[in-house]
């Protein structure tokens, strides 16, 4: 739609005061991360999109598959908006999650309150924790609020309630009103109250002001402080007193480039050493090789391939995340504009795919045994083969444990340029029916790697 130039203008001044906004030029790389509880930062998320996860796409369908997902290895559970999804201007047949209508209400196509109470109770019951998508930034247009607090939402140089992106189906809200800064408070405070949830995911966290984050995290934390915040956004000042976790996109793009063969192996470690120094001391990140966003990383890397990627998120610092069916090797698209359709999880391709689930089930079972996978200082180690290969080492008070992964589909045969590397026991789940090269003649540092291969070495510290 052709669109008069100062209606442009307006859209392109309000989107770059925006942006200018949301980067944030502070830093704040001498300053300190917020501490994150611990079952947090030794945790892996799983992230579940209801309306696909079972043939109902309902609570219930999700509460049938926790022991499942016990077993997979993952404990805290991020339910995607469970919302009622906005009408007007919806995208594709069912519209997105993310066009939320009520802020208040459930979904009525994923259950009752008392469905999603027992959801969480259930999950508690197996040490798991539960957190919720929340959808601050916009709403739906046929949400209330657009009607009884227009003063709520952003507007273009007409008075017109303008949308932010390219995203048609929803409308932009506006943090310089306090009034919505207090209707979103007391909504978080309602479903943590009402449900017993354990946290929240924000969805495009770095639109919203860093002050109003502060200001949030302070009076949810009066009702339930030991909470995990995780913000859908790389804007380092949110980490000091707001966000417990960030999003590495940097890293995930490396990733994809890497081991889509478009760029070398250094540019891993190029992507993590920027990140590093813009963010606060101690900044958790979670860690992405395929979610709700993105095409699926089997699609794009190969099977050996994407659980080569897989394997560099399970052992690299920070939070990994699993997307529900990346466990089983599960193909359906999920991102624009399969988001806005159903395209269910096919749970049963494992049978064609069995090194799928013992891949993750021994990832994760290696991460929770080992205090350097999971709280581990990260040093990246030189090889011979750098335009393939990945090594580096992560070093905590009980033991050190040691990564290689090649991220190329030749076999490779690589020396890791460190005289420290000994003492260390190779401990690489096997997962696969052809397990990984044996070459007798490959002793540390030497490393026989299969192509998208990978090995991992603890060592004690007396």
């Amino acid at each position: 739609m052709k669109l008069c130039s100062c209606r442009v203008l307006a859209v392109l001044l309000l989107a770059f005061s925006t942006v200018a906004h949301s980067q944030n030029p502070v830093d704040v790389s001498k300053l300190s991360a917020r501490p994150t509880v611990d079952w947090a930062r030794d945790g892996v998320i799983y992230e579940i999109y209801p309306r696909v996860f079972s043939p109902k796409g309902d609570f219930n369908g999700v509460t049938a598959r926790l022991d499942e997902m016990k077993k997979t290895g993952v404990d805290i559970l991020w339910l995607m908006p469970i919302t009622p999804i906005g009408e007007k201007n919806k995208k594709g047949t069912l519209g997105s999650p993310y066009a939320v209508r009520d802020y208040y209400a459930i979904n009525p196509l994923l259950g009752t309150k008392e469905d999603l109470k027992r959801l969480v109770s259930e999950a508690h019951a197996r040490g798991m924790k539960v957190i919720t998508d929340q959808v601050l930034n916009h709403s739906a247009w046929d949400n209330t609020l657009i009607t009884e607090h227009p003063e709520y939402y952003k507007h273009d140089a007409q008075g017109n309630i303008t949308y932010p992106e390219d995203w048609t189906d929803v409308a932009w809200l506006d943090y310089s009103n306090p009034n919505l800064r207090k209707y979103m408070i007391d909504m978080l405070t309602y479903w943590v109250r009402e449900f017993d949830l354990d946290g929240f995911r924000f969805d495009v966290a770095h639109k919203p002001p860093t002050d109003f984050w502060e200001e949030a995290r302070v009076a949810l934390g009066k009702v339930k402080p030991n909470v995990f915040w995780l913000a859908e956004g790389d804007r380092p000042a949110d980490q000091v007193k707001a966000m417990d976790a960030g999003y590495s996109w940097e890293l995930h793009n490396a990733i994809t480039a890497v081991f889509q063969a478009k760029k070398p192996a250094t540019e891993i470690q190029d992507a993590w050493t920027k990140e590093h120094e813009r963010f606060p001391k101690g900044a958790l990140h979670m860690r992405i090789s395929d979610d709700h966003d993105e095409r699926r990383a089997i699609a794009r890397f190969g099977e050996r391939g994407a659980l080569a990627a897989q394997a560099l998120v399970f052992t690299v610092d920070g939070i990994p995340l699993v997307y529900n069916g990346m466990e089983v090797g599960d193909t359906a698209e999920s991102t624009d504009p399969a988001l806005f359709e159903y395209i269910p999880i096919l749970w049963t391709i494992s049978k064609k795919r069995p090194e799928f689930p013992r891949f993750y089930q021994g990832m994760t079972a290696l991460r929770r045994s080992s205090e350097a996978l999971r709280r581990g200082d990260l040093y990246w180690l030189s090889n011979s083969t750098e335009t393939c290969v990945i090594s580096f080492l992560r070093h905590a008070n009980t033991e050190d444990a040691l990564v290689v992964i090649n991220a190329c589909n030749i076999p490779i045969r690589a020396n890791l340029f460190n005289t420290s590397i000994t003492g260390f026991t190779e401990v690489t789940p096997a997962f696969a029916d052809n397990a990984p090269s044996t070459d007798p003649s490959a002793k540390l540092p030497a490393v026989a790697l299969d192509p998208w291969g990978f090995r991992i070495y603890r060592r004690p510290i007396k």
